[in-house]
């Protein structure tokens, strides 16, 4: 397979899975005190959002990639 399609079909599939979801969240743990053998530690979540725009685009440049190596291929 050629580079150009198997980056295109990469690109499509992560610009698919951008699209469909939006946001993610992961978690952080932080010590907070830490006296003697007493330990707190704290969980506080981040949350990415992701532009819809930024799926379209990562989708519509991974499809005209392998289209493109798609046709390298055959010739």
């Amino acid at each position: 397979m050629k580079t150009l399609l198997v980056i295109g079909l990469i690109l499509a599939v992560v610009g698919i899975v951008a699209l469909a979801v939006p946001s993610f969240t992961y978690f952080t743990t932080d010590r907070v005190a830490d006296v003697g053998f007493f330990k707190i530690d704290i969980s506080r979540p981040h949350t990415v959002v992701l532009n819809p725009i930024v799926g379209g685009v990562l989708l519509t440049a991974g499809i005209v990639l392998a289209i493109v190596g798609f046709r390298s291929r055959s010739a």
